[in-house]
Order: C-alpha cells, then structure tokens, then sequence
C-alpha cells in the first residue's frame, strides 16, 4: 500500500513514490512556493546551532557537492 502524505502547501493528497517527482509536495509550483517562504525566512529552524550540534565544514561540502549534482533538474 502507498503512503500518502499532505503537500506542505496546499494539503493535497500525494503519493509518495517515484511517480510523485516533486514529493512531498504535489507540483512544482507548490516546491518553489514552499522555496520562497524560506528564502524570505518565513520559515525558520526553531532553534538556534550550538557547538555540540555545529554543521562542520566536511557537512557543508556535502551538501555543496550534492546541490551541484541537482543543480541541472532544479529548474527543468
């Protein structure tokens, strides 16, 4: 049985699985919606990094490394 879950913006029902690109939202529109709310920090991690929880900086190329690597698709 499929897990269905909310799209975080618009609550419509999605399936996720391969056939849903864009999970856990229900479309691109939705994605880049859900995007802008945090690039104008309207949405925020509750709370602030302290030193036993720092990102360090082997953690902050991965994610550079495996942004470059989406980077492509982003905007297909």
């Amino acid at each position: 049985m499929p897990t269905i879950v909310n799209c975080p913006t618009c609550k419509n029902k999605v399936e996720w699985s391969e056939q849903s690109p864009h999970r856990p939202f229900c479309s691109k529109r939705c994605q880049l919606i859900d995007l802008g709310e945090w690039s104008f920090e309207n949405n925020k991690i509750s709370s602030p990094i302290t030193s036993a929880n720092q990102i360090s900086q082997d953690m902050i190329e991965d994610i550079e490394e495996m942004m470059a690597k989406n980077d492509d698709d982003f905007f297909k």
